[in-house]
């Protein structure tokens, strides 16, 4: 099992580093680990988070992994002086992980598959809400 940290990514424009803080570590299957990024202006609320949390079927053949979060875009209220959130992008991904196949296999499946995700051509294509044509 892995063990709860900070996690650094890359911002938008592929130099600048960003901090995902560490807010609670998972207490088990069903209960979420939980990440807040503390880097945008606004408050608790309004700032980005992520969560994962874990859980095997009914007949603990299938591990399941959810990953989910939301990313605020925040504006100062010109007549108020005060942060408000405009709208939330939700995001969420659920990975369904036999466990009758080798960790090997489950290795190669879940590095290539967030590999994949992470590229250029998905990232682009998301960014504009179709997939490439």
């Amino acid at each position: 099992m892995t063990a709860m940290a900070d996690i650094t990514i890359k911002k938008s424009d592929g130099t600048t580093d960003i901090t995902w803080s560490a807010v609670t570590a998972s207490a088990g299957d069903k209960t979420p680990a939980l990440w807040r990024s503390t880097s945008p202006s606004g408050t608790t609320g309004q700032k980005p988070w992520f969560s994962m949390s874990g859980r095997s079927n009914a007949a603990g053949d299938v591990r399941r992994v959810d990953l989910s979060g939301a990313f605020p875009s925040v504006y100062t209220d010109s007549n108020t002086g005060l942060t408000q959130v405009l709208s939330k992008i939700p995001m969420s991904l659920t990975i369904a992980m036999p466990q009758n196949v080798s960790q090997s296999d489950i290795d190669e499946a879940v590095y290539q598959f967030f590999n994949l995700v992470s590229s250029s051509l998905i990232k682009g294509s998301t960014r504009y809400g179709y997939a490439p044509v």
